[in-house]
């Protein structure tokens, strides 16, 4: 008994020790212990997220992958899993678990070691949160004690919904769903049992045992979470032995991208950063939605990408990037490791040529497969010589190609074809007209070669893309479409710039008094000088101004006529939209609207409306914004059609674009603009003419599209203006280095019978991806009727003359005039029998 009594003292001493202990060690840390209730409203490290307006992923930026899921969406299997793995008893203990601290001491007693077998699912949550990994008793004392305050602050499925979401699982994998994306590319509620255990089993050596790095140690250290699972019951034999016989299948996935829009993603990055500041921005949980539209935008992409590629080629293959070797043929296997230090991008992939036959040769990829170039896909290739010149085609492959080069080669279509690094420059921009939401925007044929957006940053002479806005100051003034102007040399110099200036035109020939709309259509230099001359030029500045050109880059002479401004295409897009959607200028905008990470919207665009507003609303007056920071808090309306019967719309809370020219105006210079692409004429009396951009009727085919070419002096810049009443489109071509000049090319005999050759202009180097975007974009969408606004008459008048006519045959027809303004006068039979056409009008007669 007296031995009993004393252990029984020992033991209760021992006990009161211990409390004393816990008690004092208790209050040593509690100084140093967090507030766990901040956990409550923790904000988890998530990138920033852009997405186009159909919420595809565009772009993700961020040092840490994250996915925030919540507790329900895991699926129940893969709780097991984690559960069984780190935590058993998860859901019976209070924060520590006595039994694995036990075994965890007998470790440290038996073996010297310290085990961290002891840490329950709150206590790393603690530790991942409030502590640092550092392996000491200190540590571990405050995990314990802010374990116990989580249990009482939190639920259990709060804290392990904390858990899955904050534990690092290897290649910047930062919680269960974005593991599962980065190993498998999969949503979690897709992952198969031998995944989840992949997963589950990641959290105590995410490098050591991470299945891309090590996958025979992430094989063993599967196999033993499924057979935890097994003996806790959570899957039964038959499931064992099945995954732990699945073979790994992880490998790395980046961010799920369903558009790689780099140029748009980059502006939004910019603008958020710009507000926030990185940090913030890069680990907030932002989503960024934009306003563009992912069908139009792999249109845009594919256009202008395949346009490049045109312009590239007709004027010459360049030669090889590298020269691999000469005389004795390098092994496969040397070849494959050359060619996969140079990137693939935009279609491209990077060969060795192995062997020529007489019209083929046998290329090697990166990836070991042996390719045969048929002569189709070669043919193409004469030797490069200048911007301007170009050898004479080949007739054999030995020509073009020789065994030891690296060369490009890409998929066009069904063949593979050699290929090469473009030189030259592009972008394209469309934007819808009625609240200007930017659609597509592409800054450059590859972001991946240069990060310049020559959408927004990019100042270019515009060229004969100008004269739309000369000509309308001059209708504002008086002009009709039926005016006759002059088509002749100009002798009256205009002096401001220094010297006597003399404009010309494109080629050097002239036809005498011609109608506006014919001169517009067919972009005859002089009479858009004789246009602003009639509208004066401080007119025409103001004009220009309205729409949104920058005063300081229009120069105060009589060049502005012919296009001398250096203009962005994201300015000229903005400005070609007035026509198309009846006088209002509205402001360019690119961010629809920002979430939170939880969802929650911060901030709308409210953008500017294309309509008038509602009778009882006074417009305030237009201010000028950054277009692409013009997001108010309100939410916006949709987007209204323009077919409105009273043309209103919005409410109270809109904001609407300031009508800057007449609805009439904008109708009758689109009407002439229509004429660009359709021409004129009666082609079977001979009387037949063609615009300047008449490629775009046989290929985009709709009567409700108008554009406008552009060309400068020496084609060191080239444009395609156009619209039809839902899509606003500017593509630009030419070379970053303005000293350049985009040339000419003559006559492939190897190529197709509808090749492009001669001088590079507007309609030929620019038209072609307008084309092709406009038709693809528009494809399936009914044309939209042409309905003349209030105040428009139409009547019949000579086309010689620009009187009234009482005729019907082909020396006249119907012409549009703003109510007030039609002749009143009828052509006489002497005037009438003096007609003026132009017969024929050659394709790059007009720039």
């Amino acid at each position: 008994m007296k031995w009993f009594k004393r252990i029984i003292i020992a033991l209760f001493s021992l006990a009161l020790l211990g409390v004393g202990a816990i008690a004092a060690a208790y209050f040593y840390v509690l100084p140093d212990l967090p507030d766990v209730n901040t956990l409550k409203t923790v904000k988890l490290q998530t990138p920033l997220r852009v997405f186009s307006s159909d919420g595809k992923l565009i772009s993700q930026f961020g040092e840490k992958r994250r996915i925030p899921v919540a507790f329900e969406d895991v699926p129940p299997l893969l709780i097991d899993a984690v559960l069984d793995t780190e935590d058993a008893r998860f859901f019976e203990h209070h924060g520590i678990d006595p039994i694995g601290i036990t075994r965890a001491a007998f470790i440290l007693i038996t073996t010297g070691k310290k085990s961290q077998g002891a840490s329950t699912i709150t206590q790393q949550v603690a530790r991942g949160f409030f502590l640092s990994r550092e392996k000491t008793y200190i540590r571990k004392i405050k995990e314990i004690f802010l374990a116990i305050k989580i249990e009482k602050a939190l639920s259990k499925e709060q804290i392990l919904e904390l858990y899955l979401n904050r534990s690092f699982l290897g290649n910047r994998a930062y919680g269960v769903g974005a593991a599962a994306q980065v190993y498998y590319g999969k949503e979690l509620d897709q992952l198969t049992l031998p995944e989840m255990a992949m997963i589950a089993g990641l959290p105590q050596a995410p490098s050591a045992a991470n299945p891309i790095r090590n996958p025979s140690r992430a094989m063993n250290r599967r196999n033993w979470v499924l057979s935890r699972m097994l003996e806790k019951q959570s899957i039964n034999k038959t499931q064992y032995t099945e995954a732990s016989q699945t073979p790994i299948t992880a490998k790395y996935h980046g961010a799920e991208i369903n558009l790689y829009a780099p140029y748009i993603s980059e502006m939004a990055r910019d603008y958020l950063v710009d507000k926030l500041g990185e940090d913030e921005a890069y680990t907030g949980g932002y989503n960024i939605y934009t306003t563009i539209d992912s069908r139009l935008q792999v249109f845009a992409q594919e256009a202008l990408r395949d346009n490049v590629f045109a312009y590239d080629e007709r004027h010459g293959y360049r030669g090889p990037t590298k020269i691999l070797w000469t005389e004795t043929p390098l092994d496969n296997a040397v070849i494959i490791t050359k060619l996969k230090q140079t990137r693939a991008f935009q279609g491209m992939v990077p060969v060795a040529v192995i062997s020529i036959d007489e019209q083929s040769a046998q290329v090697l990829t990166p990836d070991g497969e042996e390719l045969t170039i048929e002569w189709q896909g070669l043919n193409w290739a004469r030797k490069y010589i200048t911007n301007k010149r170009q050898s004479k085609a080949p007739k054999k492959a030995d020509q073009i190609l020789t065994p030891g080069e690296q060369v490009w080669i890409r998929n066009n279509g069904d063949i593979w074809q050699l290929s090469q690094v473009p030189k030259v420059s592009s972008a394209i921009v469309s934007l819808d007209p009625n609240n200007g939401a930017i659609r597509t925007l592409v800054g450059g044929f590859s972001f991946h070669t240069s990060q310049y957006n020559r959408v927004t940053q990019a100042k270019r002479q515009l060229g004969s893309n100008i004269k739309p806005f000369i000509y309308t100051a001059a209708i504002d003034k008086g002009y009709t479409l039926a005016t006759l102007i002059n088509n002749a040399p100009i002798n009256k110099p205009d002096t401001r710039q220094g010297t006597a200036w003399r404009p010309k035109n494109s080629p050097d020939k002239y036809t005498g008094p011609t109608r506006l709309k014919m001169g517009l259509a067919q972009s005859i230099n002089v009479m858009a000088v004789r246009a602003i001359r009639y509208a004066t030029l401080d007119t025409a500045i103001e004009t220009l101004i309205k729409f949104g050109f920058d005063p300081a880059d229009l120069p105060k002479n009589e060049s502005v006529a012919l296009g001398s401004p250096s203009v962005t295409p994201l300015q000229v897009v903005t400005a070609f939209s007035v026509f198309a959607n009846g006088g209002y200028k509205v402001e360019p905008f690119f961010i629809d609207r920002i979430e939170d990470a939880y969802g929650d919207i911060i901030e709308k665009s409210n953008p500017t409306l294309a309509c008038a507003p509602p009778a009882a609303e006074v417009p305030e007056p237009a201010i000028e914004v950054d277009p692409f920071a013009s997001m108010a808090q309100e939410l916006a309306p949709a987007p209204i059609s323009l077919e409105d019967p009273d043309n209103i719309c919005g409410d109270s809370d809109s904001r609407f674009a300031p009508q800057i020219i007449s609805e009439q105006t904008a109708f009758l210079i689109t009407d002439a603009l229509k004429s660009v692409i359709w021409g004129g004429g009666n082609w079977s009396k001979r009387t037949g003419w063609n615009g300047t951009a008449w490629r775009a009727s046989r290929v985009v085919k709709r009567h409700d599209i108008a554009g406008k070419t552009g060309t400068t002096n020496e084609s060191r810049d080239t444009w395609f203006s156009g619209f039809n009443p839902n899509l606003t489109t500017t593509v630009w071509v030419g070379f970053d280095d303005h000293g350049q000049e985009l040339g000419r090319t003559s006559w492939n005999a190897n190529g197709a019978r509808d090749q492009i050759s001669a001088a590079e202009a507007g309609a030929k180097t620019a038209g072609p991806a307008w084309n092709e975007f406009m038709k693809n974009a528009l494809a399936g969408q009914p044309e939209v009727p042409s309905s003349p606004p209030e105040g428009i008459v139409s009547v019949r008048i000579d086309l010689a003359t620009g009187k009234l006519s009482r005729k019907t045959d082909y020396t006249s027809k119907f012409e549009y005039f703003v109510s007030g303004t039609e002749p009143t006068e009828f052509a006489t039979e002497a005037e009438e029998s003096n007609n003026i056409f132009i017969e024929d009008s050659t394709e790059d007669l007009f720039q």
